[in-house]
């Protein structure tokens, strides 16, 4: 299994996403979470299932979000970076950053 990391900004989007959604509802929020938290242990076990997007950067959809998670995978320390946790109606070219 790989390990799991998050850059500053992608924890930052996380953080800005829940207290959004617990605004508008405590269950909403909390089931943001439970989807979220259930991604990346999908991706430690098997990173290259989900879509190579661009270069090195991969994307998998949070199931009745309007968020992808972006990651790319450091095959050296068997490790994923979590780059962003993006919604999908900002634009596209800001996704993929380093």
């Amino acid at each position: 299994m790989y390990t799991i990391t998050y850059k500053e900004i992608a924890a930052e989007e996380y953080a800005e996403a829940i207290e959004w959604y617990a605004g508008r509802s405590k269950l909403a929020a909390e089931n943001f979470i439970a989807v979220v938290e259930e991604k990346p242990d999908n991706i430690s076990k098997n990173p290259k299932r989900y879509k190579n997007i661009y270069k090195a950067y991969y994307e998998t959809p949070l199931s009745k979000y309007p968020y992808v998670i972006v990651y790319s995978i450091d095959e050296p320390l068997t490790r994923v970076v979590i780059l962003a946790v993006y919604h999908t109606s900002r634009s596209p070219r800001k996704k993929y950053r380093k």
